[in-house]
């Protein structure tokens, strides 16, 4: 692979990837999206070859999962390490180190106030799962309050919270009952006009005066589960008082307060979690994702008096692997030492850049994020703000024969979310591959 640029060798895609494709079209599942025909052979850092030679610089991540990059080198060798002793033993049933000890990790990174315990899945949805059970379980109560826009999984529990877009939920009801649904910050479309905080106040103020009020009683709601940064909505980052507030509110009616940090948490937003930056401590912080590099894991860390349920009432065969338990370790480690506050850097510069194309392409409405948490909403016009969901998926794709790696989010966000050993020279590279994206698309209308 090239130093650190991306490299196009042939036509996209190449006879190779063309011949997988065409065998993974007969054989697996077509639910799953694929934005563009990428079929990845290798990849180091922040660079991935494709089957036929083609190099790209990846801004995706894996959908955020891969956050010390590509194979990092201390991370394969834990897993190398790891895998000579044993591969299994089911934390379910019996003990192991690499469990305890990462356990004993997150209650220091966590931010949850007091004594952490963690529960160990293979999953995001898996970690909401068990966000979902634990809220019920430790109140009493049956009642979930979630957010219009929001991604939380497409398990049933999951998907009951999960309010995206239709297809993830069409065809696969009756959800599981007691799930509301509330108005999310989006302040850069909010139709009334309002500033930031006025615009998230109204949203707390549908669930006080309209859900709380007209739809179940304070009483019987067990928690609110809330993503600090809406990730597949559209990376909408709302103002740091609507989560003080949201706490508030949970903290007066008794409700817990979960946060949905799959997406935004480890280190992604410059902070080991986003809701540090509201300076809020919830009850359950629901992480996966970047929390191993790429293996599969997921946790959900609450506050170690709530989680006090007694043997049999949740577990899981393949949770808290011992080599992902390794692998997350590491990863740990890397994004405390250094990537934590390198994203914060590398991340100022990337928006920096990316909301100073505005000036020269229209297409561009509105760019925002933290650290390498960073979405671009694409309009028809500046006035309308029409979404433009066409032109979205048009310069993703021209992004892509270009060689530069991203993924869309909500109806019309370019997001950008790559690994977080991402250089300043690679977030200008990129910068420059998504301008050539964008002013192809323009040209074109």
């Amino acid at each position: 692979m090239t130093g650190g640029a991306p490299l196009i060798r042939t036509s996209l895609p190449g006879p190779r990837a063309q011949a997988l494709i065409a065998r993974d079209a007969a054989v697996v599942s077509p639910s799953y999206t694929r934005g563009y025909p990428l079929v990845i052979e290798r990849g180091s850092g922040c660079l991935v070859e494709d089957v036929d030679g083609n190099v790209f610089l990846d801004c995706a991540a894996g959908i955020a999962v891969n956050s010390t990059g590509h194979s990092h080198p201390d991370v394969v060798a834990a897993i190398t390490a790891q895998a000579q002793k044993f591969l299994h033993m089911s934390g379910t049933d019996f003990y192991y180190e690499p469990q305890v000890r990462l356990a004993e990790e997150l209650a220091q990174v966590t931010p949850i106030g007091g004594g952490v315990r963690s529960f160990f899945g293979n999953s995001g949805a898996e970690a909401i799962e068990a966000s979902i059970k634990l809220a019920r379980y430790a109140t009493g109560r049956a009642g979930i309050i979630a957010f219009l826009g929001s991604f939380h999984g497409r398990t049933m529990g999951a998907l009951s919270l999960t309010a995206s877009k239709t297809v993830q939920r069409k065809g696969f009801g009756p959800f599981v009952p007691g799930v509301y649904h509330a108005p999310y910050p989006d302040c850069y479309r909010c139709k009334l006009g309002l500033t930031p905080d006025a615009c998230s106040a109204e949203c707390l103020e549908f669930i006080e005066d309209e859900l709380l009020v007209h739809l179940v009683s304070p009483e019987e709601v067990a928690a609110i589960v809330v993503e600090p940064i809406q990730g597949e909505g559209g990376y909408l980052v709302p103002p740091d008082a609507f989560l003080r507030r949201l706490r508030a509110l949970t903290t007066n009616y008794g409700m817990l307060l979960v946060v949905d940090e799959v997406q935004s948490g480890m280190g992604r937003t410059g902070r080991m979690f986003a809701i540090e930056h509201s300076g809020v401590q919830p009850d359950v912080v629901a992480m996966a994702k970047g929390i191993a590099s790429g293996l599969p894991l997921g946790v959900a860390a609450a506050r170690a008096d709530l989680m006090d349920w007694p043997p049999g009432t949740h577990a899981s065969t393949f949770g808290g692997n011992p080599v992902s338990c390794a692998a997350a370790l590491v990863t740990l480690k890397l994004l405390r030492e250094r990537l934590v506050a390198h994203a914060a850097e590398v991340g100022a510069h990337l928006l920096k850049r990316l909301d100073a194309l505005k000036e020269h392409h229209p297409l561009i409405g509105d760019v925002r994020g933290r650290g390498l948490m960073v979405g671009v909403e694409l309009v028809t016009d500046r006035v309308t703000k029409g979404r433009a969901a066409l032109e979205r998926d048009a310069v993703v794709t021209a992004a892509f024969h270009r060689g530069l790696l991203t993924l869309g989010a909500g109806k019309n966000v370019v997001r950008f979310s790559p690994p977080l050993v991402l250089t300043m020279d690679q977030a200008d590279t990129a910068v420059g591959l998504f301008e050539e994206a964008v002013t192809e698309v323009e040209s074109r209308r």
